[in-house]
């Protein structure tokens, strides 16, 4: 048997039912202050999402500091990592997140074997 969701005790489908504002009042003191903050944006922000679902557009945001609110599960949108944009699909973990948590902006570095004239030992070997 799978264990339903709850978060702050709330489960997902009275969680949808909240406004914004409502939503909250649930997270961290920085994360509401955030929400207050910007709570038209990310408001406007769930509403063209949801017009470009009903077009079957594909989202694509540049904003990375919108935190993931109830209205945006089951989305995926494309996150801008500065370079490109990675496709995120949004789970009820991410619930209180910032949206540019999940795309990272820097790579792994890999480095290879180096090559000719890397090295001082390297600059006497014939060139072929």
């Amino acid at each position: 048997m799978a264990k339903e969701f709850l978060y702050r005790g709330k489960t997902l489908e009275e969680l949808k039912k909240l406004d914004v504002r409502e939503f909250a009042k649930l997270l961290s003191s920085r994360k509401k202050r955030s929400v207050l903050r910007q709570s038209e944006r990310i408001e406007s922000f769930v509403k063209s999402c949801r017009k470009k679902i009903e077009k079957s557009k594909k989202i694509r945001t540049h904003l990375r500091d919108i935190i993931i609110v109830p209205q945006l599960i089951g989305m995926t949108i494309n996150i801008h990592s500065g370079k490109e944009f990675g496709p995120v699909s949004i789970t009820q973990e991410m619930l209180g997140h910032y949206l540019g948590e999940f795309v990272l902006t820097r790579k792994k570095v890999e480095h290879s074997s180096p090559g000719i004239g890397a090295t001082r030992s390297s600059a006497a070997l014939s060139v072929k």
